[in-house]
């Protein structure tokens, strides 16, 4: 507003100076005019007296006029009049009799070339030439070129041919004119300097009053808001702007405080989420910084949260490169630590349009849940009462290592065996020596093979055992230190005995891995039928 007044009102000082100038310089003009028709209409008179030779001296005189810097009577082709003899001779001749003396001293002064625009302008129109310029000094002047017209009463002497007889050449310093401008200039200045302090001082104490203290007032409530006084409200004062904007703030605040209940209850049932947890949870923030680390996730990787937290997120089970690895996959990763088994699904936190807002990791103790897997495994795949591998694990490794036998061109060898006259031992001594029986000859087997072969339950007193890279000569070896080391061992006073039959690939020539039990199953009855407590080899002679 105060920019808005400054402007407005140089522009009408502006205006106003200007047309002042103006103003001035049509009454210098005016003045000029009048002064000029005066000389003009005495000089007129002096000619038609027959007084040409006072003239000169008649505009020498107006020369002493006051602001009058230059007064000369011209002919129309520039040259000061009055000062030879070339007009007189030229009348003395029209009238044919020296009615005027010649001059005894001749002057010819060119005052403006024949040539000059002005000039020629003043001669062909007959009409006054205003000339606004500068003298030698850079003063400004004005310079009047007033036509003296030819008349009737000066056909006698100058003749009728030439409309005009000569120029009156009028130059009037502006000085004044200038010094009355600037003064009116000043005072105009001084007096929009006055208005717009007036103007300023007025409107700052308006606005202050009127505006900028609601404002404030409105400001240092919303400082009160930003710093957590949502209780804090405005006075609504007016039905104006700022009356309005008073009960818009204090709506908007009303909406905070129900926004911020709300935000409060779900942190609290959030909190108590995070805090009851019994996953660990480490969030951080976008730069990387860990800001969230709960209960369970110190009690899960056994170190301090300020530990967690100076570590950073990616040394969380200080293993960086395993952090990495679990954003990268985005699926949850088993990890031995501490002596637990955990479970850690790491992730990138982003908004829903695709920004990074920080990381989270899930940290879950599956100490148990594998433990109890694994003994699922292993009561899936092994007979409770041998604890050797049960039917079904037999039937479906048996198949897979003959079929990377084949693939890798390796030997693979079973061995069969059932202990003999075993239902005796149950019809004669009780199911409870039977079941005794069978696991101390399940023993025996676990103790001859190797670590990575395979012994099997077969069911009832049958058993089998799958040896990878094993050739059949090797396997009957081994099925023989079975037999002595079963026939060697003593129950309650009872001797126990086992028939064995072997079968090789590729000393055997099979299409798959039920014919490979088969050949074993027929070289055990081949054994049986020699007497028992013998082993046999598939394809080989009795």
């Amino acid at each position: 507003m105060a920019l808005a007044t400054t402007l407005g009102l140089i522009a009408t000082v502006g205006f106003f100076s200007w047309h002042q100038e103006q103003t001035l310089l049509k009454q210098n003009e005016f003045s000029v005019r009048k002064l000029n028709d005066t000389v003009s209409a005495g000089l007129h008179s002096v000619m038609l007296a027959g007084s040409a030779d006072i003239a000169q001296a008649f505009a020498d005189r107006i020369k002493k006029v006051p602001e009058i810097i230059e007064f000369r009577i011209l002919r129309i082709d520039g040259v000061e009049a009055f000062r030879d003899n070339q007009t007189i001779d030229a009348v003395n001749l029209r009238r044919g009799e020296e009615e005027f003396f010649r001059r005894d001293d001749e002057h010819v002064t060119q005052v403006m070339k024949p040539d000059d625009p002005d000039l020629r302008r003043a001669v062909d129109t007959t009409e006054p030439v205003m000339i606004y310029g500068e003298d030698a000094a850079g003063n400004r002047q004005l310079v009047l070129l007033t036509p003296l017209k030819n008349q009737s009463s000066c056909y006698k002497c100058h003749g009728k041919a030439k409309p005009v007889r000569g120029v009156l050449r009028l130059a009037t310093s502006l000085t004044a004119v200038e010094r009355d401008t600037l003064k009116a200039r000043q005072e105009s200045i001084a007096v929009m300097g006055l208005a717009l302090l007036v103007t300023v001082l007025a409107t700052g104490y308006m606005l202050g009053r009127i505006v900028v203290r609601p404002i404030e007032k409105v400001t240092y409530a919303m400082a009160r808001i930003s710093g957590g006084d949502l209780e804090y409200k405005v006075a609504e004062r007016g039905s104006d702007e700022i009356g309005r904007m008073g009960a818009s703030f204090n709506l908007m605040v009303t909406e905070l405080q129900k926004t911020d209940r709300n935000l409060r209850r779900e942190q609290d049932k959030l909190t108590t989420v995070i805090e009851t947890a019994t996953e660990g949870m480490i969030v951080t923030d976008v730069a990387g910084k860990v800001v969230l680390v709960n209960p369970a996730a110190v009690e899960l990787l056994g170190r301090s949260m300020e530990e967690i937290v100076a570590g950073g997120f990616f040394e969380i089970v200080e293993d960086r490169g395993f952090i990495e690895e679990c954003l990268r996959l985005g699926t949850p990763q088993d990890l031995e630590y501490r002596q637990r088994s955990l479970e850690i699904h790491a992730a990138v936190i982003r908004t829903g349009a695709g920004q990074v807002v920080g990381s989270v990791a899930l940290v879950r103790d599956v100490t148990e849940a594998r433990r109890l897997q694994d003994e699922l495994r292993r009561l899936a795949t092994t007979d409770a009462l041998t604890g050797l591998y049960n039917r079904r694990f037999l039937d479906a490794t048996l198949h897979t290592e003959y079929n990377r036998a084949v693939r890798g061109r390796s030997p693979l060898a079973v061995i069969m065996f059932d202990i003999d006259h075993f239902k005796r031992f149950n019809d004669t001594h009780g199911h409870d020596l039977g079941d005794r029986v069978l696991q101390m000859v399940a023993r025996c087997l676990r103790e001859l093979v190797r670590p990575f072969d395979y012994p099997c339950r077969y069911g009832g007193e049958e058993f089998v055992a799958i040896l990878p890279g094993m050739s059949a000569e090797e396997a009957a070896k081994l099925a023989e230190s079975l037999r002595l080391k079963v026939a060697q061992t003593v129950i309650e006073g009872l001797n126990v005995h086992v028939s064995l039959g072997v079968a090789g690939y590729p000393a055997i020539q099979v299409a798959g891995s039920e014919e490979l039990i088969e050949a074993a199953d027929a070289a055990l009855y081949r054994a049986k039928d020699s007497g028992r407590n013998c082993v046999m080899t598939a394809g080989a002679t009795a």
